[in-house]
């Protein structure tokens, strides 16, 4: 099994505490005053730098701390029994990563860095200890893992029986929602992954990838250029994944 590589600690100077870092409304409670936040900041190791390919943590080895994406982006898989390597989810600017591991002593996946990415580390042993302390964070904790369990059951959906056209178009605007999070483009945006990642993570061949975003430019939904996507007609986007909900329904 690959080994996280050791991290590379980015210059203080260019580190931003937990009260500055424009992500914090998306990875902390808002409700925690400025004492508290402090309190979290002294638990929390910033500035851990890992380059494109490189493991932030490996499936099954003890289970030590959450991340929280400050810059980049990471994918995290499992290695199913057969050996074949299943893409689970990609995570952006402002999301933490591991919460699936909190109910184990190992972690249920491998994390890896889609680009070179910055995260913030919160040992779990020292943010248990803390949630105990303030209930606000305790209470953020359990949503951001009520989320975890929702998006499995939002991607065991998608993939179940809907069409290629269902699965990308609904990747796209989970991507648009997600950058307008942080207060980016939700309609230009760069994907953070190739496409041979979005075909395991969707259950599709590269190939089929590939087709359907030219159908789609074709149609003018979008314009792609290698990684450059542009979202032209949300709404013809959106009427794709609607009709899918309907026929679930009926």
């Amino acid at each position: 099994m690959t080994q996280a590589i050791p991290y590379r600690q980015v210059p203080p100077a260019l580190k931003a505490s937990c009260h500055q870092c424009s992500l914090s409304n998306l990875c902390l409670p808002l409700a925690l005053e400025d004492n508290d936040l402090d309190r979290l900041e002294d638990i929390v190791r910033q500035g851990r730098v890992f380059d494109r390919g490189e493991h932030i943590f490996d499936q099954s080895t003890p289970f030590r701390s959450c991340f929280a994406v400050r810059s980049g982006a990471v994918k995290t898989s499992i290695v199913t029994e057969s050996g074949e390597e299943q893409v689970t989810g990609f995570y952006l600017p402002g999301e933490l990563i591991g919460l699936d591991s909190m109910s184990d002593n190992h972690y249920a996946c491998t994390a890896r860095a889609l680009e070179r990415t910055n995260v913030c580390e919160f040992p779990v042993d020292k943010l248990e200890e803390l949630t105990v302390k303030l209930p606000d964070l305790q209470h953020h904790l359990y949503y951001l893992m009520s989320q975890e369990i929702r998006n499995s059951h939002q991607l065991a959906l998608l993939l179940s029986k809907n069409t290629a056209e269902e699965r990308i178009a609904a990747l796209l605007l989970s991507l648009s929602s997600r950058f307008q999070r942080r207060r980016l483009s939700g309609t230009r945006f760069s994907l953070p992954m190739p496409r041979n990642d979005i075909a395991n993570f969707l259950g599709l061949a590269v190939e089929t990838v590939s087709r359907v975003f030219t159908r789609f430019q074709q149609q003018g939904l979008i314009k792609a250029r290698g990684r450059e996507v542009e979202l032209q007609d949300l709404e013809a986007l959106q009427k794709i994944t609607r009709e899918f909900t309907r026929q679930r329904c009926q």
